[in-house]
């Protein structure tokens, strides 16, 4: 019996880790299964002759880290990571079970199919691979395997960068999430983006103050009322548009693909024509502020003195401190600003002979691709590894169909990713790797 192929193997070990329940509610008490993933890719690994780190930075959040020795030691090692947590799922919203791995109509359903089980499937589909027929890849590769990036990262890659930096010494780049996946132009062509920026993370608390007393009262400095004002202005307000570089650029190769008019005065009348991604692409275009929690009182006939609401703010490059002036303006001067967590925006530019590879990979498997930049709304573990100066890309490949609402399933109800794309990526992914 002749033994699987990565293309073969990556769909088992997708469905596997799909298996594992590894939700992060971001209350340590209440996240479960990280330590059993890492346990699992650890042996998996170490069955294939891989010799890895695990580092617990609480109970049973679990960090993996292996290092595949190059060819060449001297040239820069290159970072693959991906991490093994997952947003919660509320299993009567599925139409599967969320924690099934079903496999059907051609994809594989479950909790972090996309985000980003695939891809951890995919790193460890293509070593294991790389082991069985003896390949040695040109230059280091560091597999890291991470917990908590869906709630801050504060114990994954925070904790590894902080507490064991050394795991990465000689790593000048690497790749991660959202990025290298298709958007159909047409049948002859298909744009790959590649996230070369994502927009800074700001979570902040808002603090209302105000006179306590009884419910029945007339009150005229009510803490509640305060947030309240404080957190629709914030919620209602658009804050101004700047344009990055790699917004730039992306808008322009798309509009052209597109065959639309793209008016840089007003580039959201062109996001409007992206069909799927036009959610991804227009949250990237000016710095955001969504109030996501409240909190105050105690008793229905007690107002409180004091109110509190959570806002998600996310900052272009370069705009944090601006933007903390502008939010000021629309909340006025009364509510107080507490900072949660806060980690920079990352910028980098679309050249260089790690993109050079990717887009050959990518023109190898599909000969109508056309790799671009662009910039994740979002944050990726990205931001920790890229304080140890490695310069950090997204690029998880995968070539989806033409109809498929990519964007909505991340965090999102059947979350669920193609077979033939899964297969795709991992053929991609180790092409990449073999010329990088």
């Amino acid at each position: 019996m002749e033994p699987l192929s990565a293309a073969d193997e990556v769909v088992d070990i997708c469905r596997d880790l799909l298996r594992i329940d590894t939700s992060n509610t971001g209350d340590p008490r209440t996240t479960v299964g990280e330590r059993v993933a890492a346990e699992y890719v650890a042996g998996k690994l170490t069955e294939s002759g891989i010799d890895v780190e695990l580092h617990e930075s609480a109970p049973k959040r679990a960090n993996l880290v292996a290092r595949i020795p190059g060819a060449d030691r001297s040239r820069g090692a290159l970072l693959v990571h991906g991490h093994l947590d997952v947003v919660p799922a509320d299993a009567s919203e599925w139409s599967v079970p969320p924690f099934s791995g079903e496999e059907k109509d051609g994809y594989l359903w479950g909790r972090g199919a996309i985000d980003m089980k695939d891809f951890d499937a995919m790193m460890l589909a293509v070593v294991r691979d790389w082991q069985r027929t003896g390949y040695v890849p040109p230059r280091d590769i560091v597999l890291a395997y991470t917990a908590d990036e869906e709630a801050g990262m504060e114990f994954g890659s925070q904790f590894l960068v902080r507490e064991h930096a050394g795991l990465f010494e000689g790593c000048t780049e690497a790749i991660g999430e959202v990025g290298g996946f298709s958007y159909t132009i047409n049948d002859d062509l298909r744009l790959y983006l590649v996230e070369t920026a994502e927009k800074g993370i700001d979570w902040l608390r808002l603090h209302a103050k105000g006179r306590p007393g009884h419910g029945s009262f007339v009150h005229d400095d009510n803490a509640v009322t305060a947030l309240a004002e404080a957190v629709a202005a914030v919620g209602r307000h658009k804050f101004p548009m700047v344009i990055t570089p790699a917004v730039r650029s992306f808008l322009e190769q798309v509009s052209e693909a597109l065959g639309i008019e793209l008016d840089p005065a007003e580039p959201e009348l062109a996001i409007a024509k992206l069909g799927p991604i036009a959610n991804l692409i227009g949250a990237t275009v000016r710095n955001t502020a969504n109030p996501t929690r409240l909190e105050a009182g105690y008793k229905d006939n007690v107002i409180p003195g004091k109110a509190s609401a959570t806002i998600d703010c996310r900052t272009l490059p370069g705009q944090a401190e601006i933007f903390l002036e502008q939010l000021r303006g629309v909340i006025g001067p009364d509510i107080e600003i507490e900072h949660i967590s806060q980690q920079d925006a990352l910028e980098t530019g679309f050249d260089g002979a790690l993109v050079e590879a990717m887009g050959a990979a990518l023109r190898a498997e599909d000969p109508g691709a056309r790799t671009v930049p662009y910039m994740l709304s979002g944050g990726t573990d990205a931001k920790a590894f890229s304080t140890l100066g490695i310069r950090c890309f997204g690029f998880a490949p995968l070539k989806l169909p033409a109809d498929l609402n990519f964007s909505a399933l991340f965090h999102g109800v059947d979350e669920r990713v193609p077979v033939e794309g899964l297969q795709f990526g991992v053929r991609v992914l180790d092409r990449l790797l073999r010329a990088s």
